[in-house]
Formats: structure tokens, sequence, C-alpha cells
């Protein structure tokens, strides 16, 4: 069977990607830190604790596995953090990337699925945001994401890496199974964040920032369920394993939903009310973010059908209840 390299394997998004890469027929083996990923959610592969910064340790693993891939996912990811501590990110996100890719390059591993995101494009109020968008990420997490599509596009004129970039939007949901989730310390996303507040783990949802220009003056995004998402990222390998060329896909569904919005659904899927008390924006939050494209479903055959917000929300819901994890 074909051997794939998780990195971030043991956070949310990795880890829901090796379940359906098991089942795809592939070896997921799971490299993390576990700085912020799970042991426990490592559980359809081979398990190799290590850091991105550290090249003899990568070595060692690219040796051991021989991966035909590289699926990166792991890398800080809070938006407001990244405002206040632009080192941590691109020290652990670029760098941290930069090593990984040399090291790839040099085990001959030249198939690479990279996690990116939206946040690349900044905030472009009025904009379809399509591929071919502008890029003006407005924050320190944007920006790294950004430096590393162009150190792929880069190291494919260099070295004959070929690579496809995801640029997500916002993902939610869980495995259906409830065998995996969405587990974070601290919480920042919406819908955990909502849910903690219905069962009493929180006082209350924050909404930061209700004096947007949207209709009811909370931000707008674009939500994608990441059984959804994962599966995009396999049909993406595949791609790759076809021999074609280097790719770049926005995964949305180009319908956008306010946190108020969001907050209605929630309160209707678990027939409960949800506290909230509203502050003020925070730094580098960008109003409106939704996908304009289809060219993952055109040329990935990628089908969203998960990616509604009951959908999202009732599977969150059903994990929450019953998931956690330990280191």
């Amino acid at each position: 069977m074909t051997t794939v390299l998780v990195t971030g394997g043991a956070g949310y998004i990795g880890s829901h990607t090796c379940k359906v890469l098991k089942a795809a027929g592939y070896v997921p083996v799971t490299y993390d830190n576990l700085v912020t990923g799970w042991r426990d959610a490592v559980k359809f592969g081979p398990f190799e604790e290590g850091d991105l910064l550290d090249r003899a340790r990568l070595d060692e693993v690219f040796a051991a596995y021989s991966p035909a891939a590289v699926m990166h996912f792991a890398a800080l990811s809070q938006v407001g953090e990244s405002m206040v501590n632009p080192g941590a990110y691109w020290r652990n996100n670029v760098v941290g990337s930069l090593t990984l890719i040399e090291a790839a390059a040099a085990a001959g591993c030249q198939n690479f699925v990279f996690s990116s995101t939206c946040a690349t494009y900044g905030d472009q109020d009025g904009v379809v945001l399509d591929e071919d968008s502008v890029q003006m990420p407005i924050n320190a997490y944007g920006a790294s994401k950004r430096a590393i599509e162009d150190m792929l596009e880069n190291f494919g004129a260099s070295h004959g890496l070929r690579s496809v970039i995801f640029r997500y939007f916002n993902v939610a949901g869980a495995d259906p199974e409830a065998e995996i989730g969405e587990f974070h310390q601290p919480e920042t996303h919406l819908i955990p964040l909502m849910l903690d507040a219905i069962t009493g783990k929180r006082d209350a949802l924050t909404i930061y920032g209700s004096d947007y220009d949207t209709p009811d003056g909370t931000c707008i995004r674009d939500y994608v369920h990441v059984m959804d998402l994962v599966e995009a990222h396999v049909q993406g390998l595949k791609w790759l394993e076809s021999g074609k060329e280097s790719r770049v896909f926005n995964l949305g569904t180009g319908t956008g939903f306010s946190v108020r919005e969001v907050v209605a659904q929630s309160s209707a899927v678990t027939n409960a009310d949800v506290p909230v008390i509203e502050g003020n924006r925070r730094p580098g939050d960008a109003t409106r973010l939704v996908s304009g494209s289809r060219r993952a479903t055109e040329e990935l055959g990628w089908t969203p059908d998960r990616s509604t917000l009951p959908h999202m929300i009732a599977d969150a819901w059903r994990w929450h209840q019953n998931g956690h994890y330990d280191k």
C-alpha cells in the first residue's frame, strides 16, 4: 500500500484526513509534535513524534517509510495570536515548512498536498474570491501560508516538486461516527465555542464585532464540513498520482453565513438557547470570506454534500457530547 506522510496528523483536520486515507487504501503516517495535536487522535496508522524544525528527525522518518507523498497540515493557525506574535508564525509555519520541503526533495518525495487558507486573500469585500484573486493577507497567519505557497512554486521549478494547494474557507463539523472530532485547548473556533456555551462549559459565546458592514453586523464566512474537506485532499493526492501538474484549489461552498446565523442554527439543531455577549472586533478579522470558485468541483469532481449548517452542527454536537482527547 502507498504510504503518505501526514504532518499535523494528530490535529483536527489531519486526523480526519488519516481516517479517510486509510479507508481509501493508503497508510497514513502521522508526524506531529503534539503541541496542539492529540495522541488519542492518532488511530489510523503509525505515529512519529517530531517537530518540523528538526531536519534530522524528518530525514529519519522519510528514510524509514519512503512516503510517496506528503500532506502538510502542521501549522500555527490562530489569526489573533498571529497579530500579536508574528514571529512564532514565521518561524513555525514558514521555516518549518521550508525544512519539511527540503527534506521531501532530498528524499525524492515529489508529491505534496498543502493545507493553505482563504486568509491569503485578506479582506476584499465585494470581490468574488477565486483562485486567481489577488492575495493580500492582513495577518501573519495568512502571510505565512502565502509564503509557503510561493516556496512550493519555487521548489517545483528547481526540483520538480509537484503540489496541490488547497485554500480553505471555514472548516466545521466532525467525523459522523464520532470516532474523532474537533477539540482544541484553548478553543478558538465558533461552533465548538457555541456548543461549550450551550452545555455550560463556558458562560457565554462572545461575538467579536457587531458593527461590520453585513446585514446583521457580524462577520460572514463560508463553512465546509471537515469530511468534505478531507475527501478533497484524497482527490488532490490522486490528481498528483495521475501525473497532473501543480494546481491551486479553493475549498468552499460559495454560500456565506454570519455569526448570528450560525448561532440561530445551532440553537435549532440542539434545541437549546445559546448565551451570547457582544465584544469588540478582533484585529486581523476580515468582514466577509466566501468562495466564488467551482474549480475543485469541475476538475477534481469534488462535491461538498455534507456542507450544510444543520449537518455540520449536528455532527459537531454528536462529538461534543461524548468526545475528548488526552495527550
